[in-house]
């Protein structure tokens, strides 16, 4: 199958761009059910265009769309940020000491670091 070194070297490019091209295409699906702009039947005829025309149908969303894809995955981890951190200090039930000391005990723990202790202290005495 593979007769010298740069048999094998030409392998690994082209497996290499393969799982490029999957990592953007898997991406593209993703934004499109993130876009909440973009109704049922745009978000189809996005699919089939991606399913029946693959290569083209990605790059045509990238220049059509491809501007929005970074601001609508920033809503998201923030989204996910904010989510954490509210689990983390709390509904607001409880005391700013008890917040601190229970964040100061996941720092001791590991689970977050300094920089996410001194805002969830902050968050907490606000």
């Amino acid at each position: 199958m593979i007769d010298n070194a740069w048999d094998m070297v030409v392998w690994f490019f082209w497996l290499f761009v393969w799982i490029a091209y999957l990592m953007v295409v898997f991406s593209v699906i993703v934004d499109i059910f993130r876009d909440h702009t973009l109704g049922g039947w745009g978000k189809a005829g996005w699919i089939v265009f991606i399913v029946f025309v693959p290569f083209l149908a990605v790059i045509v969303y990238l220049i059509a769309r491809g501007r929005g894809m970074g601001s609508r995955q920033a809503v998201q981890v923030r989204g996910a940020s904010d989510d954490y951190l509210a689990s983390v200090i709390g509904t607001g039930t409880e005391s700013s000491a008890t917040a601190i000391a229970r964040a100061k005990q996941l720092l001791d723990d590991g689970a977050i670091t300094q920089a996410e202790y001194e805002q969830l202290k902050s968050a907490a005495l606000a």
